[in-house]
């Protein structure tokens, strides 16, 4: 199963969505697909989202939660690996006062984010 979740998306990149996935609430949408669909709707969200935000989590064996995501865009959550899972932190409302994130890397996966604007925790393998 996969989750898509949209925030400022623009109509063109809501349009796609709707092609492959079910609109069950404005900028949520659900699908069952396999992994090269999920990269392939990862790629068009990516080069379409803009200023916006966007996250697709989907079930998954390859992780003790049995889930995994990835994001793009803006937004106060950023993700973390702590002891191999995959948590969401909240970054403060003043980000001139985080330090600098630059670098920052998932031991397991090598995995750079947030200044990328791609991340996630097992980079889309299921």
């Amino acid at each position: 199963m996969i989750v898509v979740v949209c925030e400022n998306a623009p109509p063109r990149l809501r349009g796609r969505l709707s092609l492959w996935l079910a609109e069950i609430r404005a900028g949520t949408y659900v699908g069952t697909y396999g992994r090269r669909v999920r990269e392939h709707l990862w790629d068009d969200i990516e080069a379409m989202i803009g200023k916006g935000s966007a996250v697709m989590a989907w079930s998954t064996s390859a992780t003790e939660s049995g889930f995994d995501f990835l994001v793009v865009g803006d937004d106060r959550r950023v993700p973390v690996l702590v002891d191999g899972f995959a948590l969401v932190r909240f970054k403060p409302r003043d980000t001139s006062t985080l330090p600098e994130q630059s670098g920052k890397t998932f031991p397991k996966e090598g995995k750079v984010f947030p200044d990328t604007g791609r991340s996630g925790t097992n980079g889309g393998e299921q």
